[in-house]
């Protein structure tokens, strides 16, 4: 369930579906019935240390495990923002579920 090669990276990158609020950015675009597929993109820039950088991946992973169901074939990319190395996770938590609604909505629509 995760985005591995940087073709299907670029492929996101090129015509993406955006998504923006003050913690994440995320870029999405449907696939070929492949299921929902996530990849990251968390730079040291906005999270130093690599300890704090890992633990930000642990808890997108986690969130979009618990929501994928209601995804569809999409692809999505995961951008992280300035300052979110001070947020708690049960507020990086809600901004991915305030996300992931917004993806299904537009899904269903």
């Amino acid at each position: 369930m995760r985005l591995r090669q940087s073709q299907d990276f670029a492929k996101v990158f090129k015509h993406p579906v955006r998504y923006i609020d003050a913690r994440f950015k995320i870029l999405s675009t449907n696939n070929e019935g492949l299921g929902p597929r996530l990849g990251l993109a968390i730079s040291k820039k906005s999270v130093q240390r690599s300890v704090d950088r890992n633990g930000v991946k642990r808890l997108i992973r986690e969130s979009f495990r618990k929501n994928q169901e209601m995804l569809g074939n999409v692809d999505i990319v995961v951008l992280s923002k300035g300052g979110i190395a001070s947020c708690t996770n049960e507020q990086l938590f809600k901004s991915l579920e305030s996300h992931w609604q917004r993806l299904s909505e537009l899904r269903r629509a």
